[in-house]
């Protein structure tokens, strides 16, 4: 299963998650399985979110799509954020 990990800042963490949690419909269309939200120790409005995907493909033509430029903007994502495609080798215990 490929993953997608974003990182971003935030003028409000609050005003972020209501533009993103409004955005579930599109990314489920668009190939998200779902995904894990983190927020810095030390700066509660960085954001990392861990999302599992369908496709590759399908992740990275999401992450380039106009719709999502649109929503960081509405969102109030105030840096270029960080994007990382990923592949699960293993999980080891501790």
């Amino acid at each position: 299963m490929p993953y997608m990990l974003i990182r971003h800042k935030v003028i409000d963490y609050a005003k972020w998650k209501t533009v993103y949690d409004q955005h579930v419909a599109t990314r489920k269309a668009s190939g998200s399985k779902g995904a894990h939200l983190f927020r810095s120790s030390d700066n509660p409005n960085e954001i990392m979110i861990l999302f599992e995907w369908d496709e590759l493909g399908n992740a990275r033509k999401f992450s380039q799509s106009e719709d999502l430029i649109k929503r960081l903007q509405m969102a109030g994502v105030i840096d270029k954020p960080d994007i990382y495609f990923l592949d699960k080798v293993e999980q080891t215990p501790a």
